[in-house]
């Protein structure tokens, strides 16, 4: 995009040029002599808003280009050391950008593809986009403890807040209202949000059976229905703004920090996490014409990333519209997690009109209708029999954790979709072994699709959930695996996540946006680094990890490396009953 167009873009009416080429001058607007970069390309300010939006263009932006865009944000904040500040990197020979959004001095990146209004900027500092992800865990695990006292079993958590939540966002009405007044008003939102979607009646019936006339709920008595629907108002609701990937981010977290308490009843039950469903996501390359398929999507969390995704690369609401309607697919067998799935994309800004209710193997037909190019997966570790043909059921082994399970729905979903790239969440087994039930899985799926990329995730991922230790498999379906055709393996066992008590696995430190981005960076540039990564053709009969051969980076090793990995062979046995 050339600069003039980018000036149009953003609004020519808040253009702050102090030179005759456009450009403007921190050392004539400071009035002293400034060493270094001080001659911005494009500024804009609004001074009724205090906002400024900074825009360096370069024919092809690369990482360190990003130190001159701060040194102009530095130089704006001595301007006025209380502006809101946008800053933007822009390619002239394309439309790429990277953009930054910075308040009292602290930076976060943004998701935004393409460029937008100066009016839309100056709404990302509006008290209710504010995203602010430490209130939002305080005020969560305040919420946790006013659900105890209420008497809201742990399992029901997720979805009574998430259903409420959703009411709150569309204009329910509660104060001064009976407990069953406010029940009937939630149903009426919940219908008329629902309108138009596919199996509208079991949804409905699902979230009205499953929360709103489960006994506890129906036991609130009215204040506290009132207390608890008013926390949740003020304390939760401002702080999130679903329109930016900065805020799907909090609202993701705050809806699986109560997804943790239904893993409590079933172990081997393993929820994505929302941080590695955005990196699976990204590295299938998702835009605004993909149309994204989970068979198996539990609570929602791929789609919601993948609809995120597509969004940000829209720039009209039929668009958006577009994605929402007819191009997000998901399926989820259990009852109760069907609902919470349907809330959550119903929080996340809707996109839950194809999700339904049952069995993916009795609905290939409709599979294949939904034309899907991205299928995100992550099937169940802990399956029944009843949820599978006879024929893949037979091929169990006793254990209910045999990490054959999910073998069954990849192949069957493979072969159904057939096109476009298949990302799936597998224990690490199902890399390792190469007989028997998944040697013959590795043969028809490389008899009939590519394997582009293997990564072994962190041992603990799914904690406090599933014990499983998962890695996850990237196929290009519909292409055969070519004899020489060498797979991208990454060991990428360290995701900067810690373990805390009463909140699970947390990025405390803020790793994981430098992590993920040198993650897609290696797999990008197909990079082999000690320690990280490696390329390597490899047959059915072969590993498909990492850990087989990539070199090791001996420099880095330590006793703590020695014990953790002694941890993960003993959980790996324990798993597979092997001790």
């Amino acid at each position: 995009m050339q600069r003039i167009e980018m000036i149009d873009c953003v609004g020519r009416k808040h253009l702050s040029a102090n030179l005759e080429n456009g450009e403007f001058s921190y050392a004539k607007a400071l009035n002293e002599n400034i060493q270094g970069h001080k001659f911005l390309d494009i500024r804009f300010y609004d001074e009724k808003s205090k906002t400024a939006v900074l825009i360096e263009t370069k024919q092809k932006f690369k990482t360190n280009d990003k130190q001159q865009l701060f040194d102009y944000v530095a130089l704006e904040r001595r301007l006025s050391s209380t502006i809101k500040i946008v800053a933007i990197l822009a390619n002239t020979n394309d439309d790429k950008i990277k953009v930054w959004k910075i308040v009292d001095g602290k930076e976060t990146e943004l998701d935004d593809k393409k460029l937008k209004s100066f009016e839309e900027y100056v709404d990302y500092f509006k008290p209710k986009n504010i995203n602010d992800k430490t209130a939002v865990l305080e005020n969560t695990s305040k919420l946790n403890r006013l659900l105890h006292d209420n008497g809201i079993a742990e399992k029901l958590r997720s979805q009574f807040v998430g259903t409420c939540l959703l009411a709150l966002k569309n204009g329910l009405t509660y104060k001064g209202l009976t407990t069953s007044q406010i029940i009937a008003g939630i149903k009426e939102v919940l219908g008329t949000l629902l309108e138009g979607s596919v199996d509208k009646a079991d949804k409905i019936v699902i979230l009205h059976e499953n929360i709103l006339k489960d006994q506890n709920v129906e036991k609130i008595k009215s204040e506290n229905f009132e207390k608890l629907l008013e926390y949740i108002e003020e304390n939760i609701e401002p702080y999130i703004n679903e329109a930016s990937r900065e805020g799907h981010d909090i609202l993701s977290y705050f809806f699986t920090t109560f997804n943790k308490y239904v893993a409590r009843e079933d172990k081997n039950q393993a929820f994505t996490p929302n941080h590695i469903a955005h990196f699976m996501a990204t590295v299938a390359g998702i835009y605004k014409t993909s149309r994204i398929l989970d068979p198996t999507c539990g609570s929602g969390t791929f789609l919601v990333q993948a609809m995120t995704q597509a969004l940000n690369d829209c720039e009209t609401d039929a668009e958006r519209n577009e994605i929402k309607k007819h191009q997000i697919y998901g399926i989820e067998f259990d009852k109760n997690v069907y609902g919470l799935s349907t809330t959550n994309m119903l929080i996340h800004g809707d996109g839950n009109s194809n999700i339904r209710c049952g069995s993916c193997f009795e609905k290939g037909d409709w599979i294949q209708q939904a034309n899907a190019d991205v299928v995100l997966m992550n099937p169940p570790y802990n399956a029944s029999k009843n949820q599978v043909p006879e024929n893949f059921a037979k091929t169990w082994r006793k254990t209910s954790t045999d990490p054959s399970k999910g073998l069954c729905f990849v192949e069957f979903v493979a072969g159904k979709v057939n096109r476009g790239r298949l990302l799936t969440l597998l224990p690490m087994a199902c890399a390792i072994q190469t007989d028997g039930v998944i040697g013959n899985f590795k043969q028809k799926m490389l008899e009939k699709h590519t394997l582009d990329a293997v990564f072994s995730f962190p041992a603990e991922m799914f904690y406090p959930g599933a014990s499983a230790v998962a890695c996850c498999m990237v196929f290009d379906l519909g292409k055969p695996h070519k004899n020489g055709k060498e797979t991208f393996f990454g060991y990428f066992k360290d995701d900067g996540f810690e373990k805390r008590k009463g909140v699970g696995r947390v990025d405390v430190r803020d790793k994981w946006k430098s992590i993920e981005e040198e993650w897609l960076d290696l797999y990008e540039h197909r990079t082999t680094m000690a320690g990280k990564s490696v390329c390597r053709h490899v047959e059915a009969n072969e590993e498909w990890c990492a850990e087989a051969y990539m070199e090791t980076d001996y420099s880095t090793l330590c006793d703590d490396d020695f014990i953790r990995k002694m941890r993960d062979y003993a959980a790996f046995l324990v798993q597979n009953e092997e001790v």
